[in-house]
């Protein structure tokens, strides 16, 4: 362990709770260290081997739970972001998050990180790990309300990768990026449909997957090291677009990190699977697609451009959804509180 902060007895964490879709978002406000790092993924670094406690205080119990969301806003390095956010869950950190830049976008006009916005819609630019996303946020009369983003490029890694699931078999999965790594798996090859599934079921299905393909596959990612990780795998119903459809709602559930339940159709995730139904041929450029979550709310997205990305054929996906205020936190630790420096449950 790497000179680990000690959380202080008189720490105090002011955070706005948000939810995209059902999935929460804790944005931290005030009280958590500053990352040090020239770059975000230096910030993410060091926050990993530092400041780690203060993660497991706001995503563990009793203040958060298996899971839980969050964001840390820090300095941005990239001269054209407006902000910048590290995206934290159970397991650290991840690359991106299309959930918490839909909920982000409202709160950085609402609490004017954005200066001067703009009507009918006002443009948000978030450093994010993967890179720089652009968010458009409705804006009407002093209101801001959806929001959609332009992805960072998307593509196919591989297809019909196979791998061996204890309990499940012999199943085959395609791996595409989406600002993070995902493997996709129709719910028909776990003997399982997804509107008849426990949740748990999905998780150790999912989970068992990622597991397996983290043992085995070698990742590469065209700018760094440090985005080439498998983030989860993403269960769909199968329901891709074949017959030309695109106005019947499809699901997925995404289970990602240490086996978490993203309550969204998972911005991110979305984005990968555009990018898969493109490169498969099922849709075409500017053809809208609505994804379903465990909550059953909608994101729509569609493959708006292509381009060449490290000399993978990618595009660039919009998805857009709305984030929600639920309230405000302030959060503090005593001094002989053990436990409360973070457990969980699964």
């Amino acid at each position: 362990m790497k000179n680990m902060a000690e959380i202080p007895d008189n720490v105090e964490i002011r955070t706005r709770e948000m939810h995209t879709a059902g999935e929460p978002l804790r944005v931290v406000e005030s009280g958590f260290p500053s990352p040090r790092g020239d770059t975000i993924l230096d910030k993410i670094r060091y926050t990993r081997e530092h400041l780690d406690p203060y993660r497991k205080l706001l995503m563990y119990e009793p203040r958060g739970h298996y899971d839980m969301y969050g964001a840390l806003l820090v300095p941005a390095d990239n001269k054209d972001a407006d902000i910048a956010t590290i995206f934290m869950h159970n397991e650290g950190y991840s690359t991106m998050c299309g959930h918490a830049v839909v909920a982000l976008g409202r709160y950085a006009v609402d609490t004017g990180l954005v200066r001067n916005p703009s009507s009918l819609e006002t443009r948000v630019a978030i450093q994010c790990p993967c890179g720089l996303v652009e968010a458009f946020v409705e804006y009407k009369d002093g209101k801001t309300g959806n929001v959609r983003f332009n992805s960072v490029p998307a593509f196919v890694f591989a297809t019909d990768v196979a791998v061996d699931v204890p309990g499940y078999g012999h199943v085959t999965v395609d791996i595409v990026y989406g600002g993070a790594f995902y493997a996709f798996v129709a719910d028909s090859q776990y003997k399982f449909r997804l509107e008849e599934a426990s949740i748990q079921d999905v998780r150790n299905a999912a989970g068992a997957t990622t597991d397996g393909l983290r043992k085995q596959l070698k990742l590469s990612h065209p700018e760094s090291d440090d985005l080439a990780f498998l983030y989860g795998t993403i269960v769909t119903d199968g329901q891709d677009g074949q017959d030309g459809c695109s106005d019947t709602p499809s699901s997925n559930v995404c289970v990602f990190a240490e086996r978490q339940i993203d309550r969204s159709p998972c911005g991110s995730g979305v984005t990968a699977r555009i990018a898969r139904q493109y490169h498969k041929k099922y849709i075409k450029l500017g053809q809208a697609k609505q994804f379903l979550g465990p909550s059953k709310a909608k994101f729509k997205a569609k493959a708006i451009k292509e381009v060449t990305y490290g000399g993978y054929k990618a595009v660039v996906v919009e998805v857009s959804g709305k984030g929600h205020y639920c309230g405000s936190s302030t959060f503090s630790l005593e001094e002989d509180d053990v436990i409360g420096r973070g457990f969980l449950l699964q």
